[in-house]
């Protein structure tokens, strides 16, 4: 169980991430925003360099975790079957970090949604020896040129044809590898709209991808498909779908549990519902204009009409309308 101190703390900490996002829209100067213009090379560079460590789980799984989205390791007979591959640049630390757990091949790759921190090392890991098992959607945004505004402020070129996910579905698939069950489900658009669970039904254990970030505040892509309603809506499914036993993988942060995903889901909400609330009243770009600031409030990381201000801070376009 994680300490109530230690919850309140977090949920602090979260709605300060998420009064940062407010206080954007406003205050960010133009040299914050110029720095989210850099994230996803930035991300390359860290990862080329960021250590992996190795933590087991239960029976024969593992969790990789690094710079990137966390990677669920599955070992046995039937060889490795990973559920996610990190950024491109993590390839020499996650080899690595695999051979250290054994020397049996890589057979399966999982992908839980479409993003380069968890597909990059889907060719790599396809000329390795595994197949690719992904939702139809998370195929379709690596068939082609995306581009993703907000912190990513980048456009990703169609994935070379080895990273393509060779085997897709659209709502529920199970498979069987190395004597456990998983039971892969479609969220309704979330973080993105590819997004989707893998349960290793045997060992209670549950990797949820990007639909839940342990103790951080989420990039949500509204670009291809996500929104708070629905990071939400997933968070309410993740919760609903674990018992106090169950182990959960995050995309992003530590290995936590039903505690951990319930923080997560309430202070979304509550962030959302404070925004939401100034709805009602004057916007902080019209109390700032009433200063007389005489500037151009997009520099500022907003833009300004009469009845809306779109937030840019955190690429997060769920806080956008208020």
């Amino acid at each position: 169980m994680v300490p109530e101190a230690s919850l309140d703390i977090s949920r602090r900490q979260f709605l300060v991430a998420g009064g940062l996002t407010l206080a954007a829209a406003c205050f960010a100067p133009s040299y914050l925003m110029a720095q989210t213009e850099g994230i996803v090379v930035g991300a390359f560079k860290e990862a080329a360099t960021a250590k992996v460590t190795v933590q087991n789980l239960r029976r024969n799984i593992s969790v990789l975790l690094g710079p990137g989205g966390n990677i669920a390791v599955l070992t046995g007979p039937d060889g490795k079957l990973l559920v996610d591959a990190e950024i491109i640049t993590a390839r020499p630390h996650v080899s690595g970090a695999l051979a250290s757990i054994n020397a049996d091949p890589i057979k399966q790759l999982i992908n839980t949604h479409w993003h380069f921190d968890h597909t990059g090392g889907n060719e790599w890991v396809h000329e390795a020896g595994a197949s690719i098992l992904a939702h139809e959607n998370t195929r379709k945004h690596l068939s082609q040129a995306t581009r993703v505004e907000g912190n990513f402020r980048y456009t990703f070129q169609a994935a070379p044809a080895g990273a393509i996910p060779s085997t897709v579905f659209k709502d529920e698939h199970t498979l069987h590898a190395n004597n456990t069950t998983l039971m892969l489900k479609h969220y309704q658009p979330a973080h993105t709209d590819s997004d989707i669970s893998v349960h290793f039904v045997e060992d209670d254990i549950l990797h949820t991808g990007d639909t839940f970030w342990n103790r951080d505040y989420p990039f949500i892509d509204y670009w291809t498909g996500g929104s708070i309603d629905g990071q939400i809506r997933a968070a309410e499914a993740n919760i609903a779908k674990v018992s106090d036993k169950t182990i959960v993988i995050p995309g992003h942060g530590a290995v936590g549990g039903k505690a951990d995903l319930i923080l997560f889901r309430d202070v979304l909400v509550e962030i959302r519902d404070k925004v939401a609330a100034l709805k009602n009243r004057v916007s902080p770009c019209l109390k700032l204009s009433r200063l007389s600031l005489g500037r151009d409030m997009t520099q500022y990381g907003a833009t300004c009409s009469r009845t809306r201000v779109t937030l840019l801070h955190s690429g997060t376009r769920a806080f956008e309308t208020i």
